[in-house]
């Protein structure tokens, strides 16, 4: 969308989005991109992250993370530079003014997608820690609630997490401007230090009581097999970080270009650390029986209440951190979804039924499919090969690439080039 009036301003986005700011608002910050940047890379993915070094060992890990934190902080910047050149204030809209409406049609397609994955990803991890996991008729594990009252109507999955969508998220989706969502986002980002407090502490303690379990530094490759394991760990890690659906929410609000690059910059080390250290503890913590999901190792039991006492901490504090970070992620994918249906309409913070009607349904719609659908791994499997990536890197290269404004430096279409090359040979590698 490129907007060349008031009423075509992107959606979700205050007057102010067009350098009319009331003096009575409250003035983004770069501190508050932080947060919100942070709380949108720190989602679902960093519980998956301690099983990839597993798979890498230490030190190809962390020169994965490091990589994929380089290459996302270069296609921020490809998007931030492209937008600011053009008339566009969204991620679609830069790409219909590069490639028509077909361009601006497969970004609103692939953020629906990513971040509906996400949000119904992010309901089902909060119904495991509260109400545990079933299969069949028989219990997997128990959650939170069960272990302390006992198995009750109330406690089953389908009322908690029914409560914690009209009670928590609703309440936080409601609010128009994304800047409204910092405080939140703080919070999220410090339950998600907690989280990695508590397995560093826990890690330690293992290590000085000589229980901590033997790490690899470089992957085992025993046979082919073991060689094509190792791309697994790729589309998980480039899920972690990816955030672009929420550049231009954010980036807009905040006004500035070198500040949103700042906060995006800090955000990215920020989330960086948080990941190789869970990574790392997690690791040390569990050794090889570590799970795809490191929840699930905190659910065996540990013969002691102190040690019962931390694991329901780490399960509650990262399903509170999730249920702050789902109104950002529904915060752009409710954005796109109006932005594709009704492209010609005012702006969507002045069409109270228009906007309630896209949030009730989007709430609806991932609680349904998270009680019918009980898996992540379908979502995390899909969204990492397909949409994800092609949000992350093979848009943002494209953009270079087609440089229709004239901007781009021959090192921009190289690096352009190479992130659409390598992002296309993960997507092929996962199909």
């Amino acid at each position: 969308m490129s907007p060349t009036s008031s009423d075509n301003i992107v959606p979700l986005l205050p007057e102010h989005g067009s350098r009319a700011t009331s003096e009575t608002e409250k003035q983004p910050s770069v501190s508050g991109a932080v947060f919100n940047v942070s709380t949108s890379i720190i989602g679902a993915g960093i519980m998956s992250i301690p099983a990839t070094l597993k798979v890498l060992g230490v030190f190809p890990a962390f020169i994965l993370i490091v990589l994929i934190a380089l290459l996302v902080d270069v296609s921020v910047e490809f998007l931030l530079r492209f937008t600011y050149a053009g008339q566009s204030t969204t991620y679609a809209g830069v790409m219909k003014e590069s490639f028509g409406r077909i361009g601006s049609v497969a970004v609103q397609v692939s953020v629906m997608i990513t971040n509906l994955g996400c949000l119904i990803i992010y309901l089902i991890i909060i119904g495991d820690v509260l109400s545990g996991e079933q299969s069949g008729e028989e219990s997997v594990h128990l959650g939170v609630l069960q272990e302390w009252f006992g198995v009750h109507w109330w406690n089953t999955r389908a009322v908690a997490i029914l409560f914690i969508v009209v009670f928590v998220m609703l309440p936080l989706v409601l609010y128009r401007r994304v800047e409204f969502l910092s405080m939140s986002s703080a919070v999220a980002v410090l339950l998600a230090v907690v989280f990695v407090g508590i397995c560093t502490a826990m890690a330690v303690t293992a290590a000085v009581k000589g229980q901590s379990k033997s790490i690899r530094m470089l992957p085992q490759l025993d046979d082919q097999a073991a060689f094509y394991n190792l791309f697994t760990a790729v589309p998980v890690i480039v899920t972690a970080f990816t955030f672009h659906f929420n550049v231009h929410a954010i980036g807009m609000e905040l006004g500035k270009p070198t500040a949103m690059a700042t906060a995006v910059r800090i955000s990215l080390i920020l989330c960086a650390l948080i990941y190789f250290s869970i990574g790392l503890f997690g690791y040390i913590l569990f050794g090889d029986s570590i799970e795809a999901d490191i929840l699930v190792n905190f659910d065996e039991a540990t013969g002691s209440t102190i040690g019962s006492l931390l694991n329901d901490t780490v399960r509650l504090s990262y399903a509170l951190h999730l249920m702050l970070v789902f109104p950002l992620l529904n915060f752009s994918l409710r954005a796109n979804i109006d932005e594709l249906l009704f492209p010609n309409k005012s702006l969507l913070v002045k069409d109270t039924k228009r906007f309630l009607s896209l949030t009730f349904i989007l709430l609806a719609t991932a609680y349904l499919i998270a009680i019918a659908i009980p898996n992540i791994w379908y979502f995390f499997q899909f969204m990492g090969s397909t949409s994800a990536v092609c949000i992350a890197f093979i848009f943002p290269g494209a953009l270079a690439l087609r440089d229709v404004h004239g901007i781009s430096s021959r090192k921009d279409k190289i690096i352009g080039a190479t992130m659409i090359i390598l992002a296309d040979f993960k997507r092929k590698k996962f199909k």
